[in-house]
């Protein structure tokens, strides 16, 4: 007879509603690593530099958990930890200088930790000086650092892990949740044909649980128990058919942000480009053929080993100089994905190959998103960028216009007519 928790396992990595299918096999998921990592180096920096201030709104550190609650479902809310309670003063990182050095510290080490036993050794130092309401919450912070170091944080993988195991994990303890952790590590090794070296799998089963998506299997062997549990996942299982909807929905979002990679691609190869398509994105299908089908297998070489290569080769669309491999212009197209890493990763470009002079950074997005983008690059981490000149292309006008500046159009006079300045 499969043990219960295998089929449990087993029904979760199939549910095409649960976080496996839904957020761990999402593309954008691995895609906002770089940027969210880029954004905790950011708050380090103001807060050695003293520029930091002492307010969650409108800090460098609010730009950077926004990015993390967007993450789907699995990190919805993780900005409240970091929300200023003046009722409570908490989290006393804002108003106490030295606690707030205390936090660019911890973010700083655990950034250039190589082991698990040096992250640890970190969240002991930072848990040693007590900070009043700075709790495991910023684990979730650790996870975009070190993923297969530290397992993600939030009330419903609480809920998950005690739940499984019977333990009494309580919120806010660093002590509890570095026990939850050790006790992770080993179901996650115990289960790996299910899991991953990644602890965003894990976390995602126990998120699943604790929120009441699955129930629990039964410890105690109780046939009674069993077969209670097995109606209830039965249950979950015939609630699969809303979800299969939802991610039938996602998948043809998917498709849009494909199809304009594909209109970028041709238009990019009609007016006498070289074409890079998101190293991830390459395989993707179109009518007749591959998204990469003729562009480039490989980056020049002085992007390929310069600083930030890693985000650049997943840029959705570059245009380049087919003589002098010059990057001309770079587009990421924002269906419904966060903005904040899409400018990240221009940036990365722009900034980690100056060099290259590039002549247009361009945001691609519905027309309705374009307040969205103004808002995102308003942001203080973005205050220093004006000069690169990053420009909004509308689905609209490049719907309308496309043909025509492929026919008639001539470098990127035509693109940058039909698109809106952002600075």
């Amino acid at each position: 007879m499969t043990p219960p928790l295998s089929i449990l396992l087993q029904r979760w990595r199939d549910d095409p509603g649960g976080t496996y299918r839904t957020w761990f096999l999402w593309e954008e998921r691995l895609k906002n690593f770089r940027s969210i990592r880029r954004g905790l180096a950011e708050v380090v920096q103001e807060i050695e530099s003293g520029t930091f201030g002492n307010l969650y709104q409108g800090s460098s550190l609010r730009t950077v958990v926004g990015s993390i609650a967007e993450q789907r479902q699995m990190f919805k809310g993780a900005d409240h930890a970091f929300l200023w309670k003046p009722k409570l003063r908490i989290p006393d990182i804002y108003e106490n200088h030295e606690n707030q050095l205390a936090f660019g510290r911890f973010l700083d080490t655990c950034a250039c930790c190589s082991t698990d036993e040096a992250v640890l050794a970190a969240i002991r130092q930072l848990d040693s000086r007590k900070i009043k309401g700075l709790g495991p919450a910023a684990a979730n912070l650790l996870y975009f650092l070190h993923p297969t170091f530290v397992p993600p944080f939030n009330t419903a993988i609480v809920n998950g892990y005690n739940a499984l195991t019977g333990a009494k994990v309580k919120l806010g303890k660093w002590p509890e949740y570095l026990a939850m952790r050790e006790g992770i590590l080993r179901f996650n090794a115990e289960h790996r044909d299910f899991f991953s070296n990644d602890f965003g799998a894990i976390g995602g089963f126990l998120f699943d649980v604790g929120s009441g998506r699955y129930p629990a299997p039964p410890r105690d062997g109780d046939e009674a128990a069993r077969v209670a549990w097995e109606t209830d996942l039965q249950k979950v299982r015939e609630d699969g058919a809303a979800a299969a909807k939802q991610l039938r929905r996602s998948e043809e979002e998917e498709r849009s942000h494909t199809e304009i990679q594909g209109w970028l691609r041709d238009l990019g190869h009609a007016l006498g480009f070289d074409v890079w398509i998101a190293a991830n994105d390459t395989n993707r299908a179109l009518p007749g053929g591959r998204l990469g089908d003729g562009c480039l297998e490989a980056l020049p070489t002085v992007i390929a080993t310069g600083p930030g290569s890693d985000a650049i080769r997943l840029i959705d669309v570059i245009w380049l100089h087919r003589a002098t491999a010059q990057v001309v212009a770079a587009f990421e197209v924002e269906h419904t994905t966060s903005i904040y890493s899409g400018i990240v990763r221009l940036l990365d470009l722009a900034l980690g190959a100056p060099e290259q002079a590039v002549k247009g950074l361009f945001l691609v997005a519905p027309d309705d998103r374009e307040e969205e983008v103004r808002e995102q690059l308003l942001r203080p981490a973005f205050r220093h960028i004006a000069h690169l000149q990053m420009r909004f292309l509308p689905y609209g006008e490049l719907t309308r216009n496309r043909e025509a500046i492929a026919r008639f159009g001539e470098g990127l006079k035509a693109v940058h007519a039909v698109s809106k300045a952002l600075s």
